[in-house]
């Protein structure tokens, strides 16, 4: 598994959401398991892909925009 992207919990379930929906395997993890789970969904969670599909997800969620900048 490789990490794709860390951020807010809301965001990170929308991601894993998004990506399944394209085929792709996602989990999601706090960074800090440790820290009492408070409902925040602006704690932080990485999102994971396997290494054979990161690129499929890199081209579906980043490709497209590097051309914007």
């Amino acid at each position: 598994m490789k990490a794709f992207y860390t951020g807010p919990v809301i965001n990170a379930e929308t991601l894993v959401i998004m990506l399944e929906k394209h085929g792709i395997t996602a989990t999601q993890q706090y960074v800090d398991p440790g820290e009492p789970d408070e409902n925040d969904l602006n704690r932080l969670a990485t999102v994971s892909v396997p290494d054979e599909q990161y690129e499929s997800a890199y081209k579906l969620f980043y490709a497209e925009r590097e051309d914007e900048l």
